[in-house]
This record gives structure tokens, C-alpha cells and sequence, in this order.
């Protein structure tokens, strides 16, 4: 169950930020309004708060995130971007939760 909820908090966690990065994007490159920043502002207080809720040292919490958030921004690339991913993609994204499961759930040392 540890794990469950972990990988799910990580990926809503990956979901705040790519948001809040992804509306200031719209804004520069798409003439979007400016109000876009002001969610996008808000989604990126929640993906830092996110990455509090964690039990573990921040820098094991954030170094596997990094394995998660690859790998949803390849989901967001085919969902939102509408370009499917490659094989590299897949595969890279596959070792990366694979990095990310090794940081947060192999037994540590006490």
C-alpha cells in the first residue's frame, strides 16, 4: 500500500508542476492571456507542498520524483501534445520509474 500511495502522490505531484509550467508556456509561445500565471502560480505552490508530504529525506524524495515526472511527461506529450511517444521514449521513461522504485522502496540502511 506504501508504494501505491507513494507513486500516486508522485504523479499528481509530477501533474502540478508540468501544469504550472505548461501555462506560463501558453502565455509566451501561444499569445495565451496572462491570467494563465496566476493558476499556473498556484499549481506550482501545490507541486512544492506535494513534495513535503513524503517520509523520507528530501533529497531521496526529490531525486526519485525525477524518475516519475519523466515519465509523465511523456504521458502528457502523447495526452496533451498529441505527438505519441517513441520506443526511446517509452524505454527511457520505463528506466526512470525503475531508478525512481530502487530510491524509494530497496531497503535502507537504519
Amino acid at each position: 500500500m506504501f508504494e501505491l500511495k507513494t507513486i500516486a502522490l508522485f504523479a499528481l505531484t509530477a501533474l502540478a508542476e508540468i501544469i504550472g509550467c505548461y501555462l506560463p508556456y501558453l502565455w509566451l509561445k501561444q499569445d495565451k492571456s496572462i491570467l494563465l500565471l496566476i493558476p499556473a502560480a498556484a499549481s506550482l505552490a501545490l507541486f512544492a507542498w506535494l513534495l513535503t508530504l513524503h517520509p523520507t529525506a528530501a533529497g531521496r524524495v526529490y531525486a526519485a520524483y525525477g524518475g516519475v515526472y519523466i515519465f509523465v511527461a511523456i504521458l502528457w506529450l502523447w495526452g496533451v501534445d498529441g505527438i505519441k511517444p517513441s520506443l526511446w521514449d517509452i524505454v527511457g521513461g520505463s528506466i526512470a520509474l525503475i531508478g525512481m522504485a530502487i530510491i524509494m522502496f530497496a531497503p535502507k540502511a537504519s
